[in-house]
This record gives structure tokens, C-alpha cells and sequence, in this order.
């Protein structure tokens, strides 16, 4: 019997997901129309953690689709792909995903830390897949870019902490420029 040979695509992740110990949901990017709506959406997350969250496995076929997975303390990271995807390629991107946090968040992966460092997490997912495209599965490459564009975060996007240490630059470029209008050398 010969089955249809696929071709291949540089679409191979379906959707990127972190869980919480309870099932629910604390990120999730979906990269095509499986899942249209959120209402299917947590219904799959349901699903997914439901068989999922006490085994010890790295991976399941579940509703058609392949799940790599991992846990730990209180998050589970999925990374979800086709039916015939590559299971080692999810993985690289599942591991990436968690090597790359676990240095973000100095070895602390856990659901407080990672609601802290959410920006960094979307910084960081999106350094990996973009659209379905894996781009990225070093996670020392990850975090260099991520620092990188953390720098270049938009003063009305900054932390309270951040703006407070521009304050000093701030103060002197106006009194300079108060000294330069007012005629002063």
C-alpha cells in the first residue's frame, strides 16, 4: 500500500504553550488555524495537560498532532507539531526554549519568575519559531539576541527601575540644553 509522500515545509511547529500546575494557561502562540478560536483553544490545553500532566513521557499523539513536552516545578513548556513532524526537531525547539529561560531567569524556571520576565519570554519565543519556522536552537544564540533587543526597549515601554537609572542622564542633557538657550558656553 503506498502512502502519499509528503513534502516537506519549514512549517513544523504548530503551536508553543506553557501551562501552569493546574492546566492553565500562561502562554500560548499558535502558528496556523487548528485551533480558529480560544474557546478551542484552552479546550486542546485542557485536553493536553489532562494527558499529560503525571506521566513521565517527552511525548504524545494526541488529537492528530505530536507533543513534546517537559515540566518542571510548577510549569509544563509543550511544543506541538503535525502528525509527521520530526519528533527530535520539536525537541530541539522545546529544549532550546527551556536552556534558553533557564539562563534568562538564572536557573529559577518557575511560575513566579516567569510572570516576572514575560517579555523576555516573548522576546525569546519569537527568536525561536517565527510562524511556524524554527529560526533558532541555540539557546546561547537566544539569549545574546534577546539581551540585544532588551536594550532597545522604547522609554514608555521601560520598568520604573529602568527609567530611574536614566533619570541622572536626563537631568544633565536639560541643563545643558537650559545653559546653551539661555547664551551660556
Amino acid at each position: 500500500m503506498d502512502s502519499p509522500i509528503l513534502e516537506p515545509s519549514l512549517y513544523t511547529v504548530k503551536a508553543v504553550l506553557i501551562l501552569d500546575n493546574d492546566g492553565d494557561r500562561l502562554y500560548a502562540k499558535y502558528y496556523d488555524d487548528t485551533y480558529p478560536t480560544v474557546k478551542e483553544q484552552k479546550a486542546f490545553e485542557k485536553n493536553i495537560f489532562n494527558k499529560t500532566h503525571r506521566t513521565d513521557s517527552e511525548i504524545a499523539l494526541l488529537e492528530g498532532l505530536t507533543v513534546v513536552y517537559k515540566s518542571n516545578i510548577d510549569l509544563f513548556f509543550y511544543v506541538i507539531g503535525s502528525s509527521h513532524e520530526n519528533e527530535l526537531m520539536l525537541m530541539a525547539v522545546l529544549n532550546c526554549l527551556f536552556d534558553s529561560l533557564s539562563q534568562m531567569l538564572r536557573k529559577n524556571v518557575e511560575r513566579r519568575a516567569l510572570l516576572e520576565n514575560m517579555e523576555g519570554l516573548f522576546l525569546a519565543v519569537d527568536e525561536i519559531v517565527d510562524g511556524g519556522v524554527i529560526l533558532e536552537s541555540d539557546p546561547q544564540q537566544v539569549v545574546h539576541r534577546v539581551a540585544l533587543r532588551g536594550d532597545d526597549v522604547p522609554l514608555t515601554e521601560q520598568t520604573v527601575t529602568q527609567v530611574r537609572h536614566l533619570l541622572p542622564s536626563i537631568h544633565s542633557l536639560t541643563e545643558k540644553i537650559k545653559l546653551v538657550s539661555s547664551g551660556a558656553p
